[in-house]
């Protein structure tokens, strides 16, 4: 079995499991409105790197981070008794902002395509 798809499997196991956790067993009200987006886990299956979004300010993101990270022991030992894995990886949160990028770049086809005007292909920008 390819190496890849055993890191995907697990990678998307733990998305689901910690969903699952944060917003159920997870009490500290600094997570706020969090969305894991996806999880990358190393080859060797020791670490895991979580990415996700949360709603509200710069601020407000960073409390929920600092937040995530005070409950990565709890969520770590409870996946550690959820799923069958010789050894739990460790949690890393780090913000998505790749989210941020998507929904910028659609509210700027949204503005160009409501001006009516085509964008130029073509010609350069000053951008």
């Amino acid at each position: 079995m390819p190496q890849g798809s055993r890191t995907e499997r697990v990678g998307e196991e733990l998305r689901s499991e910690l969903a699952q956790l944060i917003a159920r067993e997870v009490h500290d009200p600094g997570v706020g409105f969090v969305t894991l987006t996806r999880v990358q886990v190393t080859p060797d299956l020791q670490q895991a790197r979580v990415f996700f979004t949360a709603l509200g300010d710069d601020k407000t993101q960073r409390a929920s981070g600092r937040a995530l990270e005070r409950a990565a022991p709890f969520l770590r030992r409870q996946i550690g008794s959820r799923l069958r894995l010789r050894r739990v990886p460790e949690l890393k949160f780090i913000f998505d902002e790749s989210i941020a990028g998507q929904d910028r770049i659609e509210q700027l086809l949204k503005d160009l395509h409501s001006g009516g005007s085509a964008p130029d292909t073509g010609e350069s920008s000053d951008e």
